[in-house]
């Protein structure tokens, strides 16, 4: 996933940055509201965490304007307010879920994945297209119920093509997914990872739509 990390407090924005990364997740983090404000009108997320506190711009009006221009990316918000009337007035605002700091990174990363199923209608912790499964909480992909070895970014394709199973999912939007500011893009990278997904899944698992990008196969195709 793409996530986008609000934090101004530099030693936990770190940690956050440092745990997500090892979790295989493209992180761009910014430390004031009107930076996120840039960010969120120029790129996708899967999910943003967001400080109420924040210089330039709170985290509240940043969510606000969120949901009243009918953006519904999954916003947690991570705050150190406490208070019962704090969190619902931040569920009230818009957001999906309320973590107060300081707090465990398991839980942040499970409450992560929680928001994501919610925003995509999911019921499960799975994403299912025929016989192929992808379980969101161990990262592991199967086929016919036998287990599928994917590298970090194999998982992480394969994730963008199943999110948006009965879409088109161009290469800039799985670049979106696979890569955060600053890290590097290889120019046939994409193309290695569909190629390493077809010799693992099946030649015609996953279909090439010529100058749009990429689908999964139905049935009737």
């Amino acid at each position: 996933m793409r996530i986008l990390l609000v934090e101004d407090d530099i030693s936990l924005g770190e940690t956050i940055l440092a745990w997500l990364r090892l979790d295989q997740h493209a992180v761009d983090w910014v430390r004031r509201g009107d930076s996120a404000q840039t960010a969120l009108m120029t790129h996708r997320y899967d999910c943003v965490l967001l400080d109420r506190g924040l210089p330039g711009m709170t985290g509240d009006a940043l969510l606000a304007e969120l949901r009243g221009a009918g953006n519904r990316v999954p916003v947690i918000l991570i705050t150190a307010f406490n208070a019962l009337a704090d969190r619902v007035e931040g569920l009230d605002l818009g957001a999906d879920d309320y973590l107060v700091k300081p707090f465990e990174l398991e839980e942040m990363s499970a409450r992560i994945r929680a928001a994501v199923r919610r925003g995509a209608d999911q019921v499960s912790n799975a994403l299912v297209h025929d016989d192929l499964t992808l379980n969101l909480d161990t990262r592991q992909a199967s086929l016919a119920g036998q287990p599928v070895a994917l590298t970090a970014r194999e998982y992480n394709v394969l994730y963008a093509l199943m999110l948006r199973k009965n879409s088109i999912v161009s290469r800039a939007q799985i670049e979106e997914t696979l890569y955060g500011w600053g890290d590097e893009v290889e120019s046939n990278a994409i193309e290695v990872y569909i190629h390493n997904l077809r010799k693992k899944l099946g030649g015609e698992r996953i279909v090439t739509v010529r100058g749009l990008g990429y689908r999964l196969k139905h049935d009737g195709d």
